[in-house]
């Protein structure tokens, strides 16, 4: 089974204790790592089931409470433990070759005029220093609350890695604009 980012985390959460899906998705969001992973409560619960196919995890009894529908409590089992300390192990050790716009835009943006880059990149610059704010705060409120740093690592690596955009980004511009990188060589 391809595990994804999503039923990794499931399965994460899982083996810190055995949980329905709607507390997984709560802790996901009180967590933050929506930052990290697309969490939908439609595509959990889907991935929770896929897992259970796949026999990586075991529903361990259902309950209700009041007026809520039935929830199905699931427990991770030995081969869900293995499967998910195998690809955690997988991805920290070769990076996955991924194709996010952003690379693909700066290298067709030469068709482009310089004054239109120079904006469009200083609104997504700007658009970043927003989010490394916004991660800021993130991270001050899981610090506050007591969550050991290890469980916040991925946190700080995507601070870092913004703030490495955005400096680029910024760099970029100023080249551009000092006619350092000189633009649209092919007109010239």
């Amino acid at each position: 089974m391809n595990l994804t980012p999503l039923a990794l985390s499931a399965l994460g959460l899982l083996a810190e204790r055995p949980m329905h899906p709607y507390e997984m998705y709560q802790l996901l969001l009180e967590r933050h790592e929506d930052w990290m992973v697309k969490v939908r409560p439609g595509s959990l619960y889907h991935s929770v089931e896929r897992l259970q196919e796949a026999k990586l995890v075991k529903a361990t009894g259902t309950a209700r409470a009041g007026n809520r529908p039935e929830r199905t409590t699931y427990a991770i089992t030995a081969a869900g433990r293995e499967a998910l300390t195998t690809r955690i192990s997988e991805l920290l050790r070769k990076p996955v070759r991924e194709y996010p716009h952003f690379p693909f835009a700066i290298g067709e943006a030469h068709n482009l005029p310089a004054e239109q880059v120079i904006s469009d990149l200083t609104s997504y610059a700007d658009a970043l220093d927003d989010d490394i704010a916004e991660i800021d705060e993130l991270l001050k409120v899981v610090e506050s609350q007591g969550i050991p740093e290890v469980y916040w690592l991925g946190g700080h690596y995507i601070r870092s890695t913004t703030v490495a955009q955005r400096d680029w980004i910024r760099t970029c511009i100023s080249r551009i604009e000092s006619k350092d990188l000189i633009w649209q060589p092919h007109l010239g």
